[in-house]
């Protein structure tokens, strides 16, 4: 009896402590989202590098030989590269787009005048579909949003400039992680299966390394290919507003920025590509609103022929993900986690089917 007692009592006590431990632990990573989340980007960024990390590893194998020293420093030089072309995107684009909205502001009544008239126009258009008094409501409606707008960024003003300072702490605290990551990643990661591949579970870490290697490339390959489709975008549209710019007459230096522009936002899966040539057309419309409607025109018919035809065979379908699953796993995303989580969403589903495919072999390892 008094074993019986005992074993209902481990019993009992064993149900109960999995959903207590469950319940921690569900706590404890709601507690460590943030870090979480700043770990996982850091991650995501150094396998994303690691392309580029090895292109300049060959270079300095090739100059100087291969050795611990050059391999710190092909990290360090890709960290630096990738940093710089950061820079360099926002100290050219930055200035340009102010100084456009200058410009357009400075000349919208001119502007205003000749395409619709000036306010008489707006007047008898409005009297065309039975508004007496057009100006008026409109004037009305834009003071309404403007004061709208300074109550709230006066009431938000402190909070705003908390969100900033935090914004910024994550931000470096994400970047002093994954040069981190470069650096002293591949190092632990050996050390790592070297400690875990005893004789009696060689096996098992032989398909766990390789799983998490398949994984590690599918984010390499689907960065690396992203990013070469991006800059190929961002010439194409450079190339194009500085034809324009010579037929048009406006300043031909928009050409670089504005191809600044398309690559970055080229990044963002699906709608990346559609908010940076809305944004390029909508500066060159300041500038020259033709120039701005042609761009966008065919920005559009380039957008098809890019996404049917050149990206399908730049990536050469890397991840073999159908399309359902990509636009899937987007949405998902997006709305767990915002604009990050569309980033990463791609990635994230071709890991899940590296875990599919490999399960046979890890559940023969079960067995």
């Amino acid at each position: 009896m008094a074993k019986n007692s005992e074993s209902d009592t481990y019993k009992m006590v064993k149900f109960w402590m999995i959903p207590v431990v469950i319940v921690l632990v569900f706590i404890l990573v709601q507690k460590a989202a943030t870090g979480l989340i700043i770990v996982g980007i850091s991650l995501f960024l150094a396998l994303a590098l690691r392309p580029l990390v090895r292109k300049v590893d060959n270079l300095f194998g090739r100059l100087f030989g291969t050795s611990k020293k050059h391999q710190t420093a092909s990290a360090v030089m890709a960290y630096v590269i990738v940093v710089l072309i950061i820079g360099a995107i926002v100290a050219i684009v930055g200035p340009v787009v102010v100084n456009e909205t200058a410009k357009f502001v400075e000349h919208f009544p001119q502007t205003f005048q000749n395409t619709l008239g000036g306010w008489d126009g707006v007047n008898a258009f409005g009297r065309s579909i039975g508004i007496a008094d057009l100006q008026s409501q409109i004037n009305t409606g834009l003071s309404d949003i403007s004061n709208n707008i300074l109550g709230f960024l006066g009431n938000n003003l402190m909070s705003s400039v908390g969100g900033i300072a935090d914004v910024a702490t994550k931000i470096g605290l994400s970047l002093v992680l994954t040069l981190l990551m470069l650096l002293q990643g591949p190092e632990l990661m050996n050390q790592l299966w070297n400690g875990l591949g005893r004789k009696d579970n060689k096996k098992t870490v032989t398909v766990v390394r390789r799983v998490v290697s398949r994984m590690a490339g599918v984010v390499s390959t689907y960065v690396s290919k992203q990013v070469t489709v991006a800059i190929l975008d961002g010439a194409v549209a450079a190339a194009l507003v500085f034809v324009l710019s010579l037929i048009f007459g406006f300043s031909q230096s928009l050409a670089l920025p504005m191809g600044m522009i398309t690559m970055t936002f080229y990044l963002i899966p699906m709608f990346g590509q559609f908010i940076g040539g809305t944004l390029v057309t909508l500066i060159l419309v300041f500038s020259n609103p033709v120039a701005g409607a042609a761009f966008g025109v065919i920005y559009i018919i380039y957008a098809q022929i890019e996404n049917n035809v050149i990206a399908p065979k730049i990536q050469g379908d890397a991840l073999q993900l159908q399309a359902l699953v990509i636009l899937g796993s987007i949405v998902i995303g997006m709305y767990m986690f915002g604009l990050l989580g569309a980033i990463i969403s791609i990635p994230i589903a071709g890991c899940i089917k590296v875990l599919i495919e490999e399960y046979p072999n890890i559940r023969a390892l079960r067995e």
